[in-house]
């Protein structure tokens, strides 16, 4: 009764019931694939029984090729059973993950929601657009704090005549100057000549010592 209620009463989880069916068709291969080395076994068997006994006993000859090639038969049969097996095992097995890809981006897509909110596209412009003036406005401030205040406009005429008052003004005080300088010359003082050498008496004072 609790069998017939597992699959006909109560819900099944879809993943376990893919791994069941997954895990029952590989065992069911895994018999096949025993089946197979049995009678291709049986097969090379028979192949040697009528070989052996080909000339010497042509009925045993005969009777294991038709064993050979029922056992043939049937191996071919249990090839096509393995066959439908695997492309079953494979479709399951896409099937099984592709249900969990959606499962997986179902619950991205709910995770989203959760972190999205109740944010909307247009609060997003309406506040990326505050952004973008807020950075306008700090812009404009770091530019009016780094550029130094403009002077008032000047008197092109009235720095040249403050310039000539200055020049006239220097001139002056070197003419002042020029009119207490002392009018005497200083005197000047005259070293004493060396005086001059009597050669004559030189060259007499060089003998009388060689004469010595």
């Amino acid at each position: 009764m609790s069998t017939f209620m597992s699959w006909f009463g109560a819900r099944r989880d879809p993943k376990q019931s893919a791994r069941d069916a997954i895990v029952g068709l590989r065992q069911q291969l895994q018999m096949i694939e025993k089946k197979e080395e049995y009678l291709q076994k049986k097969i090379d068997e028979e192949l040697r029984k009528a070989k052996a006994n080909a000339v010497t006993n042509k009925a045993v000859a005969t009777a294991a090729l038709k064993r050979k090639k029922a056992s043939e038969a049937e191996l071919d049969r249990l090839a096509g059973t393995r066959l439908q097996l695997e492309m079953q095992v494979n479709t399951l097995e896409s099937a099984n993950l592709n249900a969990e890809t959606m499962a997986a981006m179902k619950k991205a897509a709910d995770a989203l929601k959760v972190i999205h909110g109740n944010m909307t596209v247009d609060q997003v412009d309406a506040t990326m657009n505050e952004v973008t003036q807020q950075r306008e406005v700090a812009q404009e401030i770091a530019d009016i704090i780094s550029n130094p205040t403009p002077m008032a406009d000047l008197d092109e005429d009235e720095l040249l005549q403050e310039l000539n008052d200055l020049e006239q003004e220097q001139l002056d005080e070197r003419l002042q100057g020029a009119e207490h300088v002392p009018l005497h010359q200083p005197q000047i003082v005259k070293e004493p000549e060396p005086e001059a050498v009597d050669e004559e008496e030189e060259l007499r004072q060089l003998r009388a010592s060689m004469a010595m």
